[in-house]
């Protein structure tokens, strides 16, 4: 009776103590991506680039509702395209392998608040754009027109044409490359380092 009775014991010694692993690899590994998310996030906002970019980080473990050895944690973004330039700085080129047009102060914004490309910026404002060959530096599009006092090029209202300036309006270049403001490789690595650190003082608590 004894042995047996030492021998249950040990069996639910042993069950309890799965559970107890099973609940630190869980809340471990959990912990390890909340931590890992919020790095990243701190990163977005320190470099400038917003809180709403910064919200697009996400994390989610695996599976859901329930404890497991085999729990996983997957830390990502919704926004891949805008993150991963930013934390590569790539060079980026014209589609059509001739210049990129990057709008100045005068060009404003388009519509719907973003960047104008040349072409919504004539389709805005009625005026024609003017291309000007520079041998040092970069190209111009310009157009005849007056400046507002905002520093936006507009049409003259003026019957004689006075006012009108030749107003650069784009720069036009062929390449630019967009510098690297996140490094997201490094807290990556730093979570996965502490991972057993957690997981132990996880265990050390249940």
């Amino acid at each position: 009776m004894k042995l047996r009775a030492d021998i249950t014991n040990i069996a639910r010694l042993m069950a309890d103590e799965v559970k107890a692993g099973e609940k630190a690899v869980h809340f471990g590994i959990r912990d390890a991506g909340i931590a890992l998310k919020d790095a990243w996030r701190g990163q977005i906002t320190s470099a400038g680039l917003g809180q709403r970019l910064a919200r697009t980080i996400r994390s989610e473990i695996w599976p859901k509702g329930r404890h497991s050895m085999n729990a996983a944690s997957m830390v990502w973004t919704r926004a891949p395209v805008i993150v991963n330039a930013h934390d590569t700085g790539p060079l980026i080129r014209s589609k059509g392998g001739f210049w990129l047009a990057i709008p100045l102060e005068a060009a404003g914004k388009s519509r719907s608040g973003k960047r104008p490309t040349p072409g919504e910026w004539e389709a805005r404002t009625g005026l024609r754009l003017i291309f000007v060959y520079r041998r040092t530096g970069p190209s111009l599009l310009v157009a005849e027109a007056r400046l507002t006092k905002h520093g936006r090029a507009a049409v003259s209202r003026s019957r004689t044409g006075r006012g009108l300036a030749s107003v650069p309006i784009f720069l036009l270049v062929p390449q630019v490359r967009l510098k690297k403001r996140l490094d997201l490789e490094k807290p990556a690595n730093a979570a996965l380092a502490s991972l057993p650190g957690a997981i132990v003082s996880r265990w050390e608590r249940t």
